[in-house]
C-alpha cells in the first residue's frame, strides 16, 4: 500500500466513524413525575444514559444509595425535595423489585 492509499483509508475510517458518533440519539427520560428533577440534577454533572444502562440492576434501596452517593462522596448539591423526587422517580420508573 502506498501512503496515500493509507491516508484515503484512515481519513474514510475517521469520517465514518464521526458520522456514527453524531447519529447518537440522547437519552429521553420517561416523562413521569420527577424527571424534571433528575434532569436539571443528575444531568447536570454526568450524562443521563447512566439511568436506563444500570436500571436492568438497581433497586429502589439501590438508586436511594446511588443518589446518597453522589451527595455524600461527590458533592452533588441536590436539596432534599430534589434527592427525595429524584429516588422515587428512579426506583418508580427504572428500579428493578428488591
Amino acid at each position: 500500500m502506498t501512503c496515500r492509499t493509507l491516508f484515503a483509508a484512515a481519513a474514510f475510517a475517521a469520517i465514518l466513524a464521526g458520522n456514527a458518533a453524531a447519529d447518537e440519539a440522547s437519552v429521553v427520560l420517561k416523562d413521569m413525575p420527577g424527571h424534571e428533577a433528575v434532569e436539571q440534577n443528575c444531568g447536570s454533572c454526568h450524562s443521563l444514559d447512566y439511568i436506563p444502562m444500570n436500571s436492568p440492576f438497581l433497586s429502589a434501596k439501590l438508586w436511594e444509595a446511588e443518589v446518597e452517593k453522589m451527595i455524600n462522596a461527590y458533592g452533588a448539591p441536590i436539596e432534599p425535595p430534589d434527592a427525595k423526587a429524584i429516588i422515587e422517580y428512579l426506583a418508580r420508573n427504572y428500579g428493578v423489585p428488591g
